[in-house]
């Protein structure tokens, strides 16, 4: 995959599932998908995908990949707990 180990490509390699998953559920399904009842769900998935590349690109020795990877995975995982899972009041 990516060989390059800098803050910038891990950070881009980390904006891929996240930006898919909203095109995705905010633009193509006009967010109508509730998965199990709870509405970030899909957004979680892409989540997990990300951890699991963190995963695989930690057992590589690409550390500063790995935070580019986490910190964007960090901030996406804050947006989705803010707009999509606190009650609008």
């Amino acid at each position: 995959m990516f060989k390059r180990n800098t803050v910038a490509a891990g950070s881009l390699l980390g904006l891929i599932l996240p930006a898919i998953s909203v095109f995705i559920f905010l633009y193509i399904l006009k967010g109508s998908v509730i998965v199990f009842n709870k509405p970030g769900t899909p957004y979680l998935v892409a989540v997990a995908l990300n951890l699991l590349i963190i995963r695989y690109y930690g057992r590589k020795g690409l550390d500063k990949t790995v935070i580019g990877l986490v910190a964007v995975t960090f901030l996406f995982l804050i947006a989705v707990f803010v707009f999509k899972l606190q009650p609008i009041k």
